[in-house]
């Protein structure tokens, strides 16, 4: 796989990542930089989409001077770990050239595939829940994880459509997943109520069937309604407020599962940077209330 050219003098002069400090944090995008430099943020992260910072320049820079400032995560959204090839090479080493600079406390991208061959689609296309379909992500995920030299998390999709061939449930396949690779799993509590509405299955049952020991991340955010026929879809679009089921969704998730770092997604119709970060306050009220919850409970 070759040298890294970062390795050496060009090698990050960050501390090793930890843990962030505080549970929450939001998505680092271009509208909130210079504000973010310059306001005391009550958060405990920014997450960054690799993709936009391969070609270096003015995004490079204010990445740079944000991570002086605060930890990040690196989400990918390129890496097309689903598909039927391998990962390429040239997108590995873009995206380890990022680790190695910025030293992130977590890595991952999706369980989906966007490429084919020299095609590059624009969405996160879903898989087909199939043996031969894990095996050929899990193929792809290892890749990744042995290039990057540690572990990665991988993101449950949303989806509009379910395979007739289907062999298992989503929450299966994802726990397998892990359980295959020692990856863990980015667990997005919006696609998964979007999908239970979508498909007619229960939410909290999704919830409950994932190991607990395999989730390192959860994601919130917003998503719409759109007709469709006799019936109404939801469309995860990251471009509203958090609804108040998946709160409730996101609530039960934290009893069930613990304070597990938190992120607020907002990729379009970008709000004020208070808006954002008052998102962001709710997922820690609801961290906070399940914590005195969990004390109490050991106390009696």
């Amino acid at each position: 796989m070759g040298r890294s050219p970062l390795q050496g003098e060009n090698a990050s002069s960050f501390p090793p990542a930890q843990p962030p400090s505080e549970p929450v944090g939001i998505g680092l995008r271009y509208p909130y930089y210079e504000e973010i430099l310059t306001t005391d943020l009550p958060l405990g992260w920014l997450e960054v989409h690799p993709e936009n910072y391969f070609g270096g320049g003015v995004h490079r820079y204010f990445l740079g001077k944000v991570r002086e400032k605060h930890q990040i995560s690196l989400h990918g959204i390129g890496l097309s770990l689903g598909s039927d090839q391998p990962v390429r090479e040239d997108h590995l080493r873009q995206f380890k050239e990022l680790i190695e600079l910025y030293a992130p406390f977590n890595v991952s991208d999706h369980a989906s595939w966007s490429a084919s061959g020299n095609a590059h689609l624009n969405d996160l296309l879903p898989l087909p829940y199939t043996q031969e379909s894990l095996d050929r992500l899990a193929r792809n995920v290892e890749r990744t994880q042995n290039y990057f030299g540690r572990r990665i998390l991988v993101e449950n999709p949303s989806t509009y459509l379910a395979f007739s061939g289907n062999e298992m449930h989503e929450d299966a396949f994802m726990n397998a997943l892990a359980e295959m690779t020692g990856c863990r799993i980015l667990l997005d509590i919006n696609n998964i109520y979007v999908q239970a509405h979508n498909h007619g299955y229960d939410a909290y049952a999704y919830i409950d069937t994932i190991e607990t020991r395999y989730i390192g991340e959860f994601h919130l955010a917003g998503h719409i309604e759109r007709e469709a026929g006799k019936r109404t879809l939801l469309i995860d679009t990251h471009s509203r407020p958090v609804k108040d089921d998946v709160w409730n969704l996101y609530a039960y998730a934290l009893r069930r599962h613990g304070i597990i770092p938190t992120l607020i997604e907002w990729d379009q119709d970008f709000p004020s940077l208070d808006t954002l970060v008052g998102e962001a306050q709710k997922a820690r009220a609801l961290i906070q209330s399940a914590t005195e919850t969990e004390i109490s409970d050991a106390a009696e």
